[in-house]
């Protein structure tokens, strides 16, 4: 489970609440008929806007800003360098004894094309590929979410345009300007509710996790290409490192020297 998107949303509806009933009874701020334009009309309009297909696929791609992907890359490095080595040493055919250890399954079918003895450019191609894709598919979802962050004010304001009608209609009655313009409001505070609380920062969510799994796979592209071309597993390394954040790269760098004071210490 994603924290942060879980406290950020769940705090940020906490909050409000508290601030609306610190004020008066929730139920000022309830009107079904409000409600119903603004999300009714967000979801029909939604439903024009894609196919059914593909509006399935949402909840799917919904799922990774709800749910935490952690990308062990320190141990894909060293992955990649005793796969490099290996090939130095053995040849590319010798790493398929090595694939069915690999964390990764992007990483291992790098390997299994690097075995199969494919083209450099093919290989190359067809990661490159998955990559592209992975992100088209993302990209969907994300705007997907900023098609609903849009049309829920918009629809919110349609609310208050027909609470607005209805309070010029009845203006010989004064006792019904009041409430009649506090529902005309709510339809607006509704749809800027679901837009800036939940559809547009469940996009953005998912825009910063789709640019984070592709890095990682451009990581893993980026080894696999040089094992191809047949660098030496230290240049692989110090090439990969440059992904890593340079505060974690210093911390990788600083366990491998401890690691390697105490094998030198206990011979």
């Amino acid at each position: 489970m994603d924290l942060s998107t879980v406290l950020g949303m769940g705090g940020g509806i906490l909050l409000i609440l508290i601030a609306i009933l610190s004020k008066g009874p929730i139920s000022t701020f309830w009107d079904t008929s409000s409600f119903l334009i603004v999300f009714g009309g967000t979801c029909a309009a939604f439903m024009l806007s894609y196919p059914l297909d593909r509006i399935k696929n949402l909840m799917r791609v919904l799922r990774k800003a709800f749910f935490e992907e952690r990308y062990d890359v320190g141990r894909t490095i060293e992955q990649i360098c005793e796969l490099a080595y290996v090939s130095r040493r053995d040849g590319l055919l010798a790493m398929e004894r090595l694939v069915d250890g690999l964390d990764n399954l992007y990483l291992k079918k790098g390997v299994l094309l690097l075995v199969d003895g494919n083209d450099p450019s093919m290989t190359e191609r067809i990661m490159q590929l998955e990559i592209e894709n992975m992100t088209d598919r993302h990209s969907e979802g994300e705007g997907m979410l900023k098609t609903l962050g849009k049309y829920s004010p918009a629809f919110g304001m349609i609310g208050t345009l027909i609470g607005l009608i209805l309070m010029l209609k009845n203006l010989d009655d004064v006792s019904t300007l009041g409430p009649t313009m506090g529902v005309a409001l709510i339809t607006t505070f509704y749809g800027s509710f679901l837009a800036n609380m939940v559809f547009l920062p469940l996009a953005g969510k998912l825009k910063f996790k789709s640019d984070r799994e592709a890095g990682f796979k451009y990581l893993i592209l980026e080894g696999i290409m040089a094992i191809q071309a047949g660098e030496s597993p230290l240049m692989i390394e110090e090439k990969l490192k440059t992904y890593v954040e340079e505060n974690m790269r210093d911390k990788k760098d600083r366990e491998s020297a401890e690691t390697a004071q105490v094998d030198m210490n206990e011979a």
